[in-house]
């Protein structure tokens, strides 16, 4: 677990396409509508790949799926990084999204397959811990590459991407589709499990997965833009900015979910986490502070947010599933992100584009609210001994 942790820490200190992706759009003259737009595509992408890349991992085992998808992503991240038309990084996008997406479903695989019944969750956490400390690394010195040449954060992605498909080969014990299916068998419950669309409160909660991803997808997209238009800091600190979003998630996200754990119900916590979301978007309001305090505040409270709200949610599902039907719960959770991810790019850009970025802010902080009464609702019907 180790070992692939690692892996992945060199895959994430290179993600830096996607942070800065608007704003490179931006850079070589596209309007904020057309830079959301590609946006968008890329979560279209990433829909197709995480059904893909579950049926490929079934198919061809999760050890080759993880390091084709890190392989040939790399090479398209490239590839986009030389594309100049709209039309041409659309498509690249489009492509580069399902490919490097498809990892995911078999990484979850191999977790699971590398760790025990006993060990999961923390195993779980250790790949998060990997994540957002690449994500701290990869934005800081994305933001630096973007002040010297965008076209720099292509080449570092790509290479990063391809780095860590080698050392995937290098560092983890092979694993063929003999054994996974081996490993498979015998962890099936026999009994005829329940589909997860029948579980009506899940699918609720699905949907408010979708809302509260809504939300928080326009880190990526809209708040680079804001940051750089409305409150004029350059892409350096915004790579500070982000930046410090993972580190401290890094180093503090696993000791607040060990406190937390057990002593509140998952969905209180989602609860409170997306209303401190919705603070830390008006936030974005605040008069007379310097665009840097201004942003800073409302990255500190999103990070809050993100701790409070984010590790529980994965539980939470998981908590409604059998072996049986896992597999099902796991692909309506991760196609509802993919879904906002398309709805929050287009959407968030084409309200900043028509009305304003201040429109914007009271829109999304209010939609952090409401989905946070949602969370409460839901937990007032499944578990009201806890309110």
């Amino acid at each position: 677990m180790w070992l692939l942790a690692i892996v992945m820490l060199i895959n994430r200190c290179g993600t830096m396409v996607l942070p800065f992706m608007t704003l490179y759009c931006k850079h070589i003259g596209y309007t904020t509508k057309q830079a959301g737009f590609v946006v968008a595509i890329y979560g279209i992408g990433s829909l197709i790949g995480a059904f893909l890349g579950g049926k490929i991992s079934d198919r061809f085992g999760f050890y080759y799926t993880q390091f084709f998808a890190l392989l040939c992503g790399g090479m398209l991240f490239i590839t986009l990084g030389q594309m100049n038309s709209y039309m041409s990084i659309c498509i690249c996008t489009f492509f580069l999204s399902m490919v490097n997406e498809s990892f995911r479903p078999a990484n979850a695989t191999a977790v699971a397959h590398y760790s025990t019944a006993q060990n999961r969750t923390q195993a779980f956490s250790i790949v998060r811990l990997a994540i957002n400390l690449g994500w701290g690394i990869g934005g800081a010195l994305g933001g630096f590459l973007a002040s010297v040449n965008y076209h720099l954060l292509f080449w570092v992605d790509g290479c990063t991407n391809i780095c860590a498909a080698f050392l995937l080969i290098w560092l983890l014990p092979k694993v063929s589709l003999v054994q996974q299916q081996n490993i498979k068998r015998t962890a099936v419950v026999k009994s005829k499990a329940k589909p997860a669309y029948t579980d009506k409160t899940f699918m609720y909660f699905i949907g408010l997965q979708i809302l509260f991803a809504i939300c928080f997808f326009q880190l990526f997209t809209t708040m680079p833009l804001f940051f750089k238009e409305g409150l004029h800091i350059n892409e350096f600190w915004i790579g500070v900015l982000m930046a410090m979003n993972g580190l401290i998630i890094a180093l503090f996200e696993m000791v607040i979910v060990f406190k937390l754990e057990g002593r509140s119900p998952y969905l209180r916590l989602m609860a409170i986490g997306t209303a401190i979301m919705g603070l830390a978007y008006f936030t974005l309001h605040l008069p007379f502070i310097s665009g840097f305090v201004i942003a800073m505040l409302c990255m500190l409270l999103i990070t809050f947010a993100e701790m409070i709200a984010m590790p529980f949610m994965n539980s939470y599902y998981i908590s409604r599933s059998t072996e049986g039907n896992r597999g099902q719960y796991a692909a309506y959770y991760t196609m509802a992100w993919s879904t906002a991810q398309i709805i929050g790019s287009t959407g968030g850009t084409q309200i900043a584009y028509a009305t304003g970025f201040t429109n914007l802010w009271w829109i999304i902080g209010g939609l952090c609210f409401l989905t946070a009464i949602g969370y409460y609702t839901l937990l007032k019907k499944t578990d009201p001994f806890y309110l």
